[in-house]
């Protein structure tokens, strides 16, 4: 049965929530041969996030993801994305992302600062998320659910490949956007 709790009360939803991984996507989209986007995500993470319903100041949350679990669909593309000319893994196997501050923007929008690591350069950045709502599993689990999506420049943290196309422009675009499609499960 899904509920959603009451935006003016969110105090029914504070407590400590695990990253679902079977049911949450971190994913990213960057532009390939300035043509098309190519989509990927990361599969294997584990995360934590801490809600506090009376004040959203007070919640925070963390994520780690191995780079190693990328998958854009494409084995070659993915070993090479595996590389030195991008995550560098066998140096730099986590990202991580760890919040600083979070605050109420809209009746169901937050925003959540923190500090994202790539290839071992931390940049701080803001991530909107949407609250989706909440709901008790058919194995009573209580689960919220966020979506949230912010675009950062891969060079700013060291990914700086690419290749010119004949042409005219890159292999590769600058700009990716991460997605986040949350699905976390209350532990306290």
């Amino acid at each position: 049965m899904t509920t959603t709790a009451p935006l003016s009360s969110l105090s029914a939803v504070s407590g400590t929530y695990a990253l679902d991984p079977a049911h949450t996507r971190i994913g990213f989209v960057a532009r390939h041969a300035m043509v098309t986007k190519v989509r990927g995500s990361f599969n294997e993470f584990e995360g934590t996030v801490v809600l506090d319903g009376d004040d959203v100041s007070r919640s925070s949350a963390s994520v780690t993801i191995s780079a190693a679990s990328i998958d854009t669909r494409q084995p070659q593309r993915d070993a090479h994305l595996r590389s030195n000319d991008f995550l560098a893994m066998d140096a730099f196997p986590t990202l991580t992302f760890t919040s600083t501050a979070a605050r109420r923007t809209g009746e169901a929008e937050f925003e959540l600062d923190g500090d994202l690591t790539i290839k071992g350069v931390t940049r701080p950045l803001t991530i909107p998320f949407t609250f989706e709502g909440t709901a008790q599993d058919p194995y009573g689990n209580v689960r919220v659910g966020f979506e949230g999506s912010v675009v950062i420049n891969r060079k700013d943290f060291g990914v700086s490949y690419n290749a010119a196309l004949e042409t005219g422009g890159v292999l590769v675009g600058e700009l990716v956007t991460l997605e986040f499609e949350v699905s976390a499960v209350k532990a306290a």
